[in-house]
């Protein structure tokens, strides 16, 4: 099996989308590459503690992607040997009526993880630089001053929501969130064959909408808006990975991997010390404690 090197899902801001592979099998087949899931989210698992134990980090996982892409399973086989009490997962729908009334960021500040906890948001506070910009006029939901039809959002409107979008994240990272931001690269063709899966098995249906074929027609102007995105918001302290995502095996191992090589270089997260007083007393605990026996 082929080793995963981060650096080489690193956003660079050199190539574009179309010429990044959508497919990569690690150079194994799925039983192996479940087994090296199990192996690197076991390690997470334990980092996840220590970092609980620790308290003074927060983790920030983004997971951005197309219909189909694989978002929710891949939460689901990443984090499965997390303790419930240290992962917190946000899945981002269409703004509520109260978020309209705060500012785009609100809602996803909000449910940043406490200091301690790793925090997953599927879909993100990219949907609007993504969304919002194939659908420019869900803007005019948002009340914004000076706005107030589709030909006032032009293109200063974007690079200073791109701005915000990376003071915000600037500042949870100066004040101790580490952050990864995953895109699922999914081929179109590998999106019609998951889309026809939904529609022929039974199971499955719940999930097809007949709004995802009306999604599926606006492909491109989607990939440019993520090309922008990734450009724009791609920096040392929150950095974008594109994941190739045909594969949902590979793509798994990829993006745990690429966490657990990350974490592992913050040397400062250890298990804290006992207070000296218990330290000084701890065998006097433990025969009160042996003494209770039977």
């Amino acid at each position: 099996m082929n080793p995963v090197l981060p650096d080489t899902y690193l956003a660079d801001g050199q190539r574009q989308l179309s010429e990044i592979p959508t497919y990569n099998d690690l150079g194994a087949k799925g039983k192996l590459l479940q087994r090296q899931l199990r192996k690197v989210r076991k390690e997470l698992g334990k980092f996840q503690n220590t970092l609980y134990a620790h308290g003074k980090y927060a983790v920030l996982v983004c997971i951005q992607g197309t219909d189909t892409a694989g978002k929710d399973s891949l939460i689901r086989e990443v984090f499965k040997d997390f303790n419930v009490r240290g992962i917190v997962v946000h899945s981002f729908k269409v703004p509520t009526p109260l978020e309209l009334q705060h500012d785009y960021i609100w809602r996803h500040y909000i449910a940043l993880p406490p200091k301690g906890k790793f925090g997953v948001f599927n879909r993100t506070h990219y949907e609007n630089v993504l969304v919002t910009r194939v659908h420019p006029e869900y803007i005019l939901n948002e009340y914004i001053p000076g706005i107030d039809t589709v030909e006032d959002i032009d293109q200063a409107f974007w690079d200073s929501r791109f701005e915000q979008i990376n003071n915000f994240e600037r500042h949870i990272a100066q004040n101790g969130t580490i952050i990864f931001k995953f895109f699922l690269h999914l081929s179109k063709d590998e999106q019609r064959k998951r889309l026809l899966r939904r529609i022929r098995l039974k199971e499955k249906n719940w999930k097809f909408s007949p709004a995802d074929l009306k999604e599926r027609e606006l492909w491109g102007q989607y990939q440019a808006c993520y090309q922008e995105a990734i450009e724009k918001t791609n920096k040392p302290h929150a950095p974008w990975y594109v994941v190739p995502a045909d594969n949902k095996n590979a793509a798994r191992v990829i993006v745990a991997s690429i966490m657990l090589e990350a974490l592992k270089k913050y040397k400062d997260i250890v298990e804290p010390e006992l207070d000296a007083e218990i330290k000084a007393n701890i065998v006097m605990y433990k025969k009160q404690l042996e003494k209770e026996k039977g």
